[in-house]
């Protein structure tokens, strides 16, 4: 399960997506995930994934491989639904046992919570499947770089969430190592109860934290002996520039907008 999450991972292959500038792909994603939480009828909800589907299609990555990131966080997605099916008020009550009750709204609810869930997971990855760490490290600070004049330091925050998304994969693969070699030593985590498994990761936990600082500490050395500074002055090896896919592609954003809200005002 841990090798299943798909999120920080970066998948080579050539196609149109992956050769788009991250800035445009920052902003379709934002675009998408903000449209994404203000759609609510049926109808539209089947538009914004068919409009994904499109993407993943055209990113030439394996649908396979996307959908491995589900995996990983099922347990959330199932106990979201859980909670919303029995929790969300209604009137037309289906099934109901004491103070429990399970209502036609609440099951709507709870299919839309998930849906939204399993699509902003393939959204994500997409990005990042699509966009190398560095790519996205630009792209994210220019995109910031408005919000100078009020005190932001873009260049900062742009490194801090690349490094976080670069060390997805290295502290999951660290991960899967110590699980393999404690349960090599005879660990148990597959039997007992909530209470036993959660004692049974203390041995993974502290040698992953370790694992977790000493990497920050050399990473830290290394920028500084290599005299980086982030801000004003730095120059990049790649200067972003828009070609004609992404002004296909924002043209492309902004009639999927425009569709999102007729559909909405008319449905």
């Amino acid at each position: 399960m841990i090798r299943d999450i798909t999120i920080g991972q970066y998948y080579r292959t050539d196609s149109c997506i992956h050769s788009l500038d991250p800035r445009t792909k920052i902003i379709a994603t934002m675009a998408y995930v903000v449209v994404l939480f203000v759609i609510n009828d049926i109808y539209t909800y089947a538009f914004t994934i068919i409009a994904l589907a499109f993407a993943v299609a055209l990113s030439k990555v394996p649908i396979k491989f996307i959908m491995r990131g589900i995996k990983s966080i099922l347990f959330i997605i199932i106990l979201t639904g859980i909670l919303n099916l029995f929790t969300t008020p209604g009137t037309h009550t289906v099934w109901q046992l004491g103070i429990v009750k399970m209502n036609t709204e609440g099951i709507l609810m709870a299919v839309k919570m998930v849906v939204r869930l399993i699509v902003l997971i393939i959204c994500s990855s997409l990005l990042t499947l699509t966009t190398t760490p560095i790519e996205l490290t630009d792209g994210i600070e220019y995109l910031l770089k408005p919000f100078r004049r009020f005190g932001v330091p873009a260049g900062e925050i742009a490194m801090m969430m690349s490094i976080a998304l670069r060390f997805i994969p290295t502290l999951l693969n660290e991960t899967d190592k110590i699980i393999k070699a404690q349960q090599g030593r005879c660990a148990d985590f597959d039997t007992g109860g909530i209470k036993q498994k959660a004692k049974s990761l203390i041995p993974v936990l502290v040698p992953l934290f370790i694992s977790a600082f000493r990497r920050a500490d050399e990473l830290a050395t290394a920028m500084e002996s290599r005299c980086y500074r982030g801000g004003d002055g730095r120059t990049r090896m790649k200067v972003m520039a828009f070609g004609k896919n992404d002004y296909i592609c924002l043209s492309v954003l902004l009639i999927f907008i425009a569709a999102v809200i007729i559909m909405m005002t008319v449905l």
